[in-house]
């Protein structure tokens, strides 16, 4: 919801001045579980229609469609179910033009939210449907997975992705309302909320130190057991249940001021200056949760190199990430690679590094803009020596895409992506197999182009343009 001022004048040459904003209005509720008849708040939104279309994937649909029917029946509210393909591969025009397609046909009022159910993926591609019917219309948004919760559910972005550029075309728009429902995690394969935990580490690590210290002791059994809704481990549930909220928490406090992102000095950005070519680069790709945690170990090893965190930070930091199984170092992660991706990520942050980066003790952040190459690469030598002296590897589990993540079968998708050579089974062996061919090789080239750098003139050499764009 918004409120609109403005104010019409002229100045001084006679030219008309519009001075006007747009205060955003939005909310979150925590309500768990979300479809309990006893809890009505989600139900009586639609009291006035008496009628709801639901957006959901494939995967989420057949899991929750009886609890989520018996809950609306309760309350005479008709549901029309819109189902569409998830996975990464289905972040398309063709997926939001389908949910448009189903508004209209539903006969969707102007003020009438869409009510959209399931992970980041799907709530971006409808609340971008969303954004674009009428110009814009209202949605609610209930997360299904850890990163979800945590944090796309924080965000006002929405978009899809566009010749294989990620999340290229998109918009700021606001749900109506969020409900997080953590009882969700319960039915999260592990593997989803390891890879949501990376997210949790991120904003403990530079925006909140008590936070992080809850990480340190409990992180391990948070991960293994759906942070206390798997297996009746109902003890975790306290300690989560505060994570998640101050985690929440900390996000909208370091992103409310900064929604369009016209402040480029971001937080939150830790984690996301390599990540992004570094996540796409494999012949299948890494999860997210694992391309950023690579990112943050490396930045972890840079704060050290530089005085700025001590041996014990170091150590505490490492031994976290790797006791729950996420990944601090990738054979593909090297000095070519690393050169590619910080002058893309440049062009997105106006030119300059603005790594971030924790200031002195966790919970705290800072920003490097004089980092020359020749440290860059200095820091990695250094960093893959301590990983491989301390862990011995650097991939951890579970570290590569499935086919819920994407879609599509991933060694589909490899092939069509142009390299039919096998992948690596064990989750935690060396990645020597999934070597793509030079900087200006396939695989690279093609991750470096999705987090903003363009091949120029047919030459096959990657160069970054200024319309270079990366939106998480």
């Amino acid at each position: 919801m918004s409120d609109l001022t403005a104010k019409v004048s002229k100045d001084p040459q006679g030219s008309i001045v519009v001075d006007g904003y747009e205060a955003l209005k939005y909310n979150f509720h925590y309500t768990t579980p979300v479809f309990d008849v006893q809890h009505s708040k989600l139900a009586d939104i639609y009291k006035r229609w008496g009628r709801v279309l639901i957006v959901m994937d494939t995967i989420v649909h057949p899991i929750y469609k009886a609890q989520i029917e018996k809950y609306f029946a309760h309350y005479n509210v008709e549901i029309t179910w819109k189902i569409v393909n998830g996975g990464e591969m289905n972040k398309t025009m063709d997926t939001m033009l389908e949910i448009v397609d189903a508004m209209d046909s539903f006969g969707t009022v102007r003020t009438e939210p869409t009510l959209v159910i399931g992970g980041g993926l799907v709530t971006d591609v409808a609340g971008y449907a969303c954004a674009s019917y009428r110009r814009t219309s209202n949605f609610i948004r209930v997360p299904t997975t850890l990163i979800g919760l945590i944090d796309a559910s924080v965000s006002i972005k929405v978009g899809i992705n566009h010749k294989k550029l990620k999340n290229r075309l998109g918009a700021y728009h606001a749900p109506l309302h969020t409900f997080l429902d953590f009882s969700f995690l319960e039915t999260l394969p592990v593997g989803q909320v390891r890879n949501g935990f990376a997210e949790l580490v991120k904003i403990a690590s530079v925006g909140d130190r008590a936070v992080y210290d809850l990480l340190v002791k409990h992180g391990k059994e948070l991960v293994e057991t759906g942070f206390g809704y798997k297996d009746g481990k109902d003890g975790v549930r306290a300690p989560g249940a505060e994570i998640c909220h101050r985690g929440i928490e900390t996000m909208l406090e370091l992103e409310s001021p900064n929604l369009h992102e016209l402040g480029l000095d971001r937080v939150i950005a830790f984690g996301h200056t390599w990540s992004p070519t570094l996540e796409l680069t494999p012949r299948i790709p890494l999860r997210h949760g694992h391309a950023i945690t690579i990112d943050m170990a490396y930045s972890i090893t840079l704060a050290h190199s530089r005085g700025i965190l001590n041996d014990a930070q170091r150590d505490q930091w490492f031994t976290l990430v790797t006791s729950v199984g996420l990944s601090i170092d990738h054979d593909l992660f090297d000095d070519e690679l690393i050169a590619v991706a910080t002058e893309a990520i440049k062009k997105t942050r106006d030119g300059k590094q603005r790594f971030a980066i924790p200031d002195k003790e966790f919970g705290k952040c800072i920003f490097l803009n004089d980092v020359p190459i020749e440290e860059l690469r200095s820091v990695l030598k250094v960093h893959k020596e301590f990983v491989k002296s301390r862990y011995g590897q650097g991939v951890g589990k579970e570290a590569y895409v499935d086919a819920g993540d994407l879609g599509a079968n991933p060694e589909a998708y490899a092939k069509k992506n142009g390299n039919d050579k096998a992948v690596p089974s064990d989750d935690c062996c060396s990645a020597h197999s999934l070597k793509r061919n030079g900087i200006n090789g396939n695989h690279t080239k093609a991750a470096a182009v999705s987090a903003g750098a363009v091949p120029v003139d047919g030459t096959g050499i990657v160069r970054n343009g200024v319309n270079g764009t990366l939106v998480h």
